[in-house]
């Protein structure tokens, strides 16, 4: 996702910001980020993620 962002930082996919944040606080603090949350996240925002993907490459 970080390397998306460089190339293109208009992307359209929701909280890529977000996503790369996460994903440092978890390769570089895994005990900073609870399990809760985690679990938020594959219930709430990765179908939401996934959607806008499979309409990215409907496009494409």
């Amino acid at each position: 996702m970080s390397r998306m962002l460089k190339v293109n930082p208009d992307i359209p996919l929701s909280d890529s910001r977000k996503i790369v944040d996460t994903r440092n606080r978890i390769i570089h603090g895994y005990d900073s980020v609870s399990e809760d949350v985690l679990w938020l996240i594959v219930l709430k925002y990765l179908p939401v993620l996934e959607k806008e993907i499979n309409e990215m490459l409907e496009i494409g």
